[in-house]
C-alpha cells in the first residue's frame, strides 16, 4: 500500500467519524465542528468518509452545498488518483 492511499484511508476515517462527532454535539446543543473543518478535510481527501458519514448519521444532508460539493470533490479526486495510477500527470 502506497503512503497515498495510506493516508487517504485515514483521512476518510478522521472525515467519518467528525460527521459522527458533530451530528452528536448538534443533538445535544454543544459547540460544533466548523464546517469550514468539515470542507477541509473533504478537499484534501476525505471527501468519501464525509459522504458516507453524511448519509449515515443524517447529518449536514439538507446543505446542498454539502449534497452537491462532497460529490463533486470525490469525482475530482477520483480523477487525480487515477492520473497518479496511470502516471498521466
Amino acid at each position: 500500500m502506497t503512503i497515498i492511499t495510506a493516508l487517504l484511508a485515514v483521512l476518510n476515517i478522521y472525515g467519518l467519524a467528525l460527521m459522527y462527532i458533530d451530528k452528536q454535539k448538534a443533538k445535544k446543543q454543544k459547540w460544533r465542528i466548523s464546517e469550514a473543518h468539515l470542507w477541509l478535510v473533504s478537499i484534501f481527501g476525505g471527501a468519501f468518509g464525509v459522504l458516507i458519514g453524511m448519509y449515515m448519521y443524517r447529518h449536514k444532508t439538507k446543505h446542498l452545498s454539502f449534497r452537491l460539493g462532497v460529490p463533486f470533490i470525490i469525482l475530482v479526486h477520483i480523477s487525480l488518483y487515477t492520473c497518479y495510477i496511470l502516471n498521466v500527470v
